[in-house]
């Protein structure tokens, strides 16, 4: 009786720690999804001002090589910050999904070294 009553409170702080890591995997997942959206504003908000800042410059310039050069400075700048944005925003995923999972990740190898154990 007293090795089922072991086991039984051993399966019980199993379980326990699993919805543990679960929970913390989910907080950091939130909170990371919640930085890259903040950011992801952040980028959008600072291509509208640059676009709003050219097509005020627009209104005054003096002929249609001005005007052409203004938008291929602002095209220009657009890709460049995409492409940039891009490859941090990938990275920052990356690292994201590799922080999250990594609670999942311990309570596998816990249950393996157990599991493992007990062959």
């Amino acid at each position: 009786m007293e090795k089922i009553t072991a086991t039984t409170e051993e399966l019980v702080t199993f379980g326990q720690a699993n919805v543990e890591a679960l929970v913390k995997s989910s907080q950091i997942w939130v909170a990371g999804v919640q930085d890259l959206q903040k950011t992801f504003a952040a980028t959008a908000q600072a291509q509208m001002d640059a676009a709003m800042s050219t097509l005020k410059a627009l209104s005054g310039v003096k002929s249609v090589k001005e005007a052409f050069d203004l938008q291929s400075t602002l095209a220009r700048s657009s890709v460049e910050t995409v492409v940039a944005e891009t490859s941090k925003l990938t990275d920052a995923s990356m690292k994201l999904a590799e922080q999250a999972i990594a609670p999942i990740t311990a309570r596998v190898t816990v249950a393996m070294e157990k599991f493992g154990r007990a062959a």
